[in-house]
């Protein structure tokens, strides 16, 4: 009895499931800060060479992103694993990134071993510092997303899940230059760290108007050297998220309006430096159910999220408003677990999640393969996405 393709996919996963495991064993061992990833993109990259894949690193801007392309037989849509790899600092990999990076590569590999029947090329893209250093950004702003046509990874969690989406976020660095003065005479300074405080108090003022959806957690990140001296200098640091982009700008304007005004009042001048935007996301539905049946096929049910999920961000939102792109979850733990704690960091190196990993490659590489073979199923996948991007340009928010 023949075999089918997507049987051929599985069969050649099972092939080097060993070698996979070892890579997300390393990785998860020898965790590595955003940018700091040096280890982790030369284990991967090994792997993928000895597979017949084209390795271009440093890629995109950054030192420790890559991307590692095999060819088909014939011009046609490029098909993109992304693949993360940075630790959590003091916690490790408490994401699973290990397990991420396993996955788009162990993809990638089964894939390829039919790409000589496809038209089309296969990709995987290392993608360096998605914990607060929104790599991703960098990358498409850098052009490392240009030749891309689909995009899609799978993100270890507590649930088995298709289009959840993501809120849009950044980081403000909030600073006040005053006046040094000793506190026996406190009116020849000027206190920097009261305006932090006045901005901190304004803030909880204003975003009693703020939509219900929208966050920011802020801390003090200096606050002055001594008690009896009055600060000439204080930051804080804030995390701004919100629904959409278009309503975290003006949230960011809001909070600029908010230290004008807490300068005005202290007498210390205020300075703002907004960081990278990663967007909302837009998790392609066509594409979701695609891996959504192809995951049945491999014995794991993905839903879509229950009503009122807490929602997280992440610069693959970027992503999915620059290209048809799926980020979904496998369940590698229970629901008593939560992401970035220690116990999450133990179970991305358990055997359940060495089992999720096999099934999330196979799935994501048999996905990659029916949008490779079906061109009316690309042409659904885009359409939905120019429909999409349309909204979007039309201003609604």
């Amino acid at each position: 009895m023949e075999i089918s393709d997507k049987q051929i996919i599985q069969q050649e996963i099972d092939q080097v499931k060993e070698a996979l495991w070892e890579l997300s064993h390393k990785i998860h061992k020898n965790p590595e800060l955003g940018f700091q990833e040096e280890q982790a993109v030369k284990w991967q990259t090994e792997l993928l060479k000895q597979h017949g894949f084209h390795i271009q690193v440093p890629f995109a801007g950054l030192d420790t992103s890559y991307k590692a392309t095999f060819a088909g037989k014939g011009k046609g849509p490029k098909i993109a694993f992304l693949a993360e790899y940075d630790a959590l600092k003091g916690l490790g990999h408490a994401c699973g990134h290990n397990l991420i990076a396993a996955m788009s590569v162990g993809a990638a590999i089964g894939l390829s071993k039919l790409i000589h029947k496809l038209d089309g090329e296969i990709i995987v893209l290392g993608c360096p510092g998605e914990e607060g250093g929104k790599g991703k950004v960098i990358m498409l702003n850098n052009g490392g997303f240009d030749d891309i046509d689909f995009a899609m990874m799978i993100h270890p969690a507590t649930r088995n899940l298709i289009g959840r989406g993501g809120l849009a976020s950044s980081v403000l660095d909030v600073e006040f230059f005053g006046k040094a003065a000793h506190s026996k005479e406190p009116a020849e300074g000027i206190n920097a760290l009261t305006a932090i405080i006045n901005t901190f108090t304004g803030i909880d003022t204003v975003r009693q108007l703020w939509r219900d959806d929208s966050r920011i957690n802020g801390i003090i990140v200096s606050g002055g050297t001594a008690p009896n001296i009055i600060p000439e200098y204080a930051s804080a640091r804030f995390t701004v998220r919100a629904k959409t982009s278009k309503y975290l700008l003006k949230m960011i304007e809001d909070i600029k309006k908010v230290t004008e005004a807490a300068g005005l009042i202290t007498g210390a001048r205020p300075n703002v430096k907004v960081g990278l935007v990663s967007t909302e996301r837009y998790s392609n539905s066509v594409m979701g159910k695609t891996i959504q049946a192809n995951m049945k096929e491999l014995g794991i049910a993905m839903e879509y999220p229950p009503q009122g999920l807490a929602v997280g961000s992440s610069d693959f939102g970027n992503v999915s408003m620059t290209v048809p792109a799926i980020h979904e979850y496998l369940a590698i733990a229970p629901l008593s677990v939560k992401n970035h704690t220690k116990q999450m960091a133990e179970a991305a190196i358990s055997k359940d999640a060495d089992e999720v990993l096999i099934k999330g490659a196979k799935g994501l590489a048999m996905t990659g393969y029916d949008i490779l073979y079906n061109e009316d199923l690309r042409d659904q996948i885009r359409f939905e996405f120019q429909k999409t991007i349309t909204t979007l340009s039309s201003g609604q928010d």
